[in-house]
């Protein structure tokens, strides 16, 4: 039995061929028996599309926590692609590109917003650089801020940019501030289906995330943000996303309730202090409190280098970025980060290894 839900618009082209629900199960066969690991991927995803089930199973990228399952309904997975669809004015026959790993929530998303809209969809194999080898133009694609960093000398192939999975670094928003591409940074997680709000960064850029159509928000006593989005099956989620919230529709996101650092009594939100040092920095890096018999816990840095990091604090001290609780007590140097499949730094686990 075919659900209403995952009919698929006429339109809808996968790279370069057209394909309707009845050829829709040979190709999916194809991608998963013939393609490469990304497509086979893409081929697993759509073949749980076009089946009878009302709802499929989605893995978290596990960034702040242990990786899970999440089972989504298919209708909710639709709404959310109209509502993006609407958001951007996206028509069919569009072009779009895929170049996340469909085995994740942002690249079934983007399948889906192509099935569902009748856009002609391009999948290229996930990788930090990946308009390396394209010379296409598209008027849709997603990334995260690596791939962003990486493509910007080729970045107006494209002509509207999401960009998620990450904060943004100060210096990367600044490189982009001159380009014809339309970057929007978004604020969502596989629980919300992708993003359900978003912030324009560049071209007349935004102060604060924009909900999308449907999506009402609050707080909870944390000050962290609780969601209400029926159409796409959230019922009050609550986050653990500190937010000011400046109208019904808009807020400002100031950072992880579980990455706050209690400093002698002040609270630090490592985000924000990070989106400051990021001017200075020229690697990755983060910053997390420790324990500290005097403050509770004391702010360290923790950068990713093999490079001595003698001078840096200085550095940081010399400059009138930070105020004096910003600056960090410590730095420590860390060759090699441990990331998520999806890029994402494991902070926690990452300080494991200091500690070793």
């Amino acid at each position: 039995m075919k659900l209403e839900c995952n009919k698929i618009h006429p339109d809808f082209k996968l790279n370069g061929v057209s394909v309707n629900n009845f050829d829709m199960p040979e190709v999916a066969y194809s991608y998963i028996k013939e393609g490469e690991e990304f497509e086979k991927d893409i081929g697993v995803f759509l073949q749980d599309w076009i089946d009878s089930n009302e709802t499929i199973e989605v893995k978290t990228s596990g960034s702040t926590g242990i990786p899970k399952v999440i089972v989504l309904h298919k209708k909710h997975m639709v709404n959310s692609a109209l509502a993006t669809g609407n958001y951007f004015n996206l028509k069919p026959k569009d072009k779009a590109l895929l170049c996340m790993s469909a085995s994740y929530i942002a690249g079934k998303m983007m399948l889906v917003r192509a099935m569902v809209l009748g856009l002609h969809i391009t999948a290229l194999v996930p990788s930090s650089n990946p308009l390396e080898n394209s010379n296409e133009n598209f008027e849709f694609c997603a990334m995260v801020p690596m791939q962003l960093q990486n493509s910007i000398l080729k970045l107006d192939k494209i002509k509207t940019l999401l960009i998620g999975g990450a904060p943004m670094s100060t210096l990367l928003r600044q490189k982009i501030q001159k380009l014809k591409t339309t970057v929007f940074e978004t604020y969502g997680m596989t629980e919300t289906i992708t993003h359900i709000a978003l912030k324009r960064v560049n071209n007349n850029p935004a102060k604060t995330f924009s909900v999308l159509s449907g999506v009402k928000i609050s707080k909870d006593n944390r000050g962290c943000l609780v969601i209400n989005a029926p159409k796409i099956g959230c019922s009050s989620i609550v986050t653990n996303d500190i937010v000011e919230l400046v109208s019904e529709t808009e807020f400002n996101w100031l950072g992880r309730v579980d990455n706050v650092i209690n400093s002698g009594g002040i609270k630090l939100h490592p985000e924000q202090i990070e989106n400051k040092l990021s001017k200075l920095m020229d690697a990755n890096f983060f910053v997390t409190g420790v324990p500290d018999e005097k403050l509770g816990q004391k702010l360290i840095l923790i950068i990713e280098t093999d490079k001595s990091t003698s001078g840096l604090l200085s550095k940081i001290k010399n400059s009138i970025l930070c105020n004096s609780y910003e600056i960090p007590k410590e730095v420590y140097a860390i060759s090699k980060f441990v990331y998520t499949t999806t890029n994402k730094i494991q902070r926690f686990k990452t300080l494991k290894k200091l500690k070793k």
